[in-house]
């Protein structure tokens, strides 16, 4: 799918997802920006919220946040949407300019001023206060400027705000489709090591003995890998493990500080060093002063680091933190795998074993390397295999990221093929694993385990589907299958009805609403029939717009203050919300079966 394309299927997505006015286009736009970010290891658990606003002569902006689960790397985001159908340029005056609001909004929140100047029932009161709280011990800060328009800039000159360095970067419509193409951020990550290092890194290449990969092995200065840290943050980090890392409060990583401090000509001896996978890599002659021409690693391309995220991460923040910290003696053992396999599939298939044998001795959790787990295999087979009651329209499982996007580019090899399999598969009818999980986990009334995130619950899904005894779980039916797409249009419809209602927190009050209605009506919903309509009459949206409202007054209630969308992490708030009282439900819902 080419930009222009895929620019206009982006737009139709959000038309889709709507029932409000322009503002509310632009808070699914960013919701839809925001979730494959997270989706692809780029941010944490983005939460919508947005803010217009002026304080004094500055204006200010936010439409949504990230923070970590350590509270020590926040990303704060800011849409410039225009809603356009062509590919349009935007100037850096424009997308630096939406940084600047959301620069100041991020400044008077450190200083303490912005809580003050909110409506004391505010959403976004709660999180200046969180913000201020969390400020010092922040140590990375990110600001993304999100837009539908193409941008000449990507990233900007990094500022200083009350003494942190903030990031500024640009999610226009062409980074976006860079990565949703190819189901992958790797190709922005790209390392010269004459730059970075001086020259070439001495290496011994191997070739593979077959067509995955081939590998090499080599030694990284610790400035060089800092600088790559610095460069591109947590992005380095391999997206399946999701190791957003920071050297508070773990043994390994305080040893990994305390060598680099005292003795950093041995922390080549002390350390087992890293393990990174690349797409490409170009050889050159290395600069170690010796004799002929030796092999060097002059240049990767899509790296990603999949053991090794505390080191990496502990040599940023340890020179950070000590700017006297000489590195130049540091030196990181690193095996490099060159990916060969152009078989989308059979690549996340061979990186998450990669990943998963690298960090046996680790307590990375692999539930998340799973797209060829029987289970979702066989999701996968059914979604291609059974039809829409129409007979023509299917949905679309996506196992493997990108796996949508292959299957238009395989079958769709004219303009005809190519709309008649949008028409029968559009993208509103595909699923990740992520969504599958999300809406399932929801269904079965665990919406506080849904507010954790969709990787924290994708782990907890695929912890739930293998017994005690390590066996797999039987394998779903037909059956099933069409339950499971019943409960995802209901859940995404009640998002769609949901989302204008509430400019922050939505994310959580349709998880919890939904949650409620299975408590509520649990086997009395029939599913057959949205299966079979492949729609949720208005009569049962009004009833999940009705408790919406009782369910969002719970969750600000219950929370006593605390930020709704970490409240509705925890337990107690789930008891609390389930536990409530609500109004009786309408008589005249057609889904819901007799007693």
């Amino acid at each position: 799918m080419d930009l222009i394309d895929f620019l206009r299927e982006t737009q139709a997505t959000v038309r889709s997802q709507m029932q409000g006015g322009e503002l509310y286009e632009e808070l699914v736009f960013v919701s839809i920006v925001m979730e494959h970010m997270s989706e692809i290891g780029m941010t944490f658990k983005p939460v919508e919220c947005h803010y217009e606003g002026k304080v004094g002569n500055a204006n200010l902006k936010l439409s949504g946040y990230s923070v970590s689960e350590d509270n020590d790397q926040l990303d704060l985001f800011v849409s410039l949407y225009a809603n356009v159908e062509t590919l349009t340029s935007i100037p850096d005056s424009e997308t630096g300019n939406a940084a600047e609001k959301c620069l100041r909004f991020l400044a008077l929140c450190a200083e303490g001023k912005m809580a003050s100047k909110l409506d004391p029932s505010s959403d976004v009161r709660s999180l200046a206060e969180t913000l201020h709280g969390i400020y010092n011990d922040l140590e990375q800060i990110r600001i993304y400027v999100i837009t539908d328009k193409v941008a000449k800039s990507k990233i900007f000159k990094t500022r200083d705000i009350g003494g942190k360095a903030v990031r500024l970067e640009v999610m226009d419509i062409e980074r976006l489709h860079r990565h949703w193409s190819e189901g992958k951020p790797r190709d922005e990550l790209v390392v010269d090591f004459s730059e970075v290092s001086g020259s070439p890194l001495p290496c011994v290449f191997v070739l593979g003995e077959n067509d995955d990969y081939d590998y090499a092995l080599t030694a990284i200065p610790g400035e060089a890998l800092r600088l790559l840290y610095e460069k591109f943050g947590a992005r380095l980090l391999e997206a399946n493990v999701r190791s957003f890392l920071s050297t508070k409060g773990k043994g390994v990583n305080a040893g990994i500080q305390t060598t680099l401090r005292s003795a950093p000509e041995r922390f080549m001896a002390y350390n087992n060093g890293i393990v990174i996978v690349a797409d490409e890599m170009r050889l050159g002659k290395s600069g170690d002063g010796s004799t002929g021409s030796p092999t060097g690693i002059a240049w990767l391309k899509g790296l990603q680091i999949v053991n090794g995220g505390q080191t990496t991460a502990s040599l940023y923040f340890t020179r950070k933190k000590y700017p006297d910290t000489d590195l130049s003696h540091v030196r990181v053992a690193a095996k490099i795998i060159v990916m060969k396999t152009e078989d989308a599939i059979k690549e996340e298939s061979l990186v998450s074993d990669i990943s998963r044998f690298a960090n046996s001795q680790s307590a990375v959790k692999q539930s998340d390397l799973s797209a060829n787990k029987p289970f979702h295999v066989k999701i996968e087979k059914l979604s291609r295999s059974v039809y829409c009651p129409d007979g023509v329209g299917q949905w679309f499982y996506e196992r493997a990221a990108g796996s949508y996007n292959t299957l238009l580019a395989r079958e769709g090899t004219t303009p005809a093929k190519l709309k008649a399999l949008k028409d029968a598969i559009p993208a509103v009818r595909r699923i990740t694993k992520t969504d599958l999980a999300k809406y399932i986990t929801a269904w079965d009334k665990r919406p506080d385990i849904v507010s954790l995130g969709s990787q924290k619950n994708f782990d907890k899904f695929m912890d739930d589907l293998t017994p005690a005894d390590g066996q797999d779980a039987p394998l779903p039916t037909v059956a099933d299958f069409k339950a499971m797409i019943a409960k995802a249009k209901i859940y995404r419809e009640a998002q769609k009805r949901l989302r204008p209602m509430y400019q922050a927190f939505q994310a959580n009050v349709t998880a919890y609403t939904v949650a409620l209605l299975s408590e509520k009506f649990g086997s009395r919903i029939d599913l057959d029939r949205i299966w079979a309509r492949q729609s949720v009459s208005s009569e049962l949206l009004s009833q999940i717009a009705v408790w919406s409202k009782e369910v969002n007054d719970v969750l600000h209630t219950s929370a006593g203050g605390r930020m709704v969308s970490e409240w509705a992490k925890r337990p107690e708030c789930k008891e609390a919300v389930m536990g409530a009282s609500y109004s009786v439900a309408a008589s005249n819902i057609p889904e819901v079966k007799p007693k």
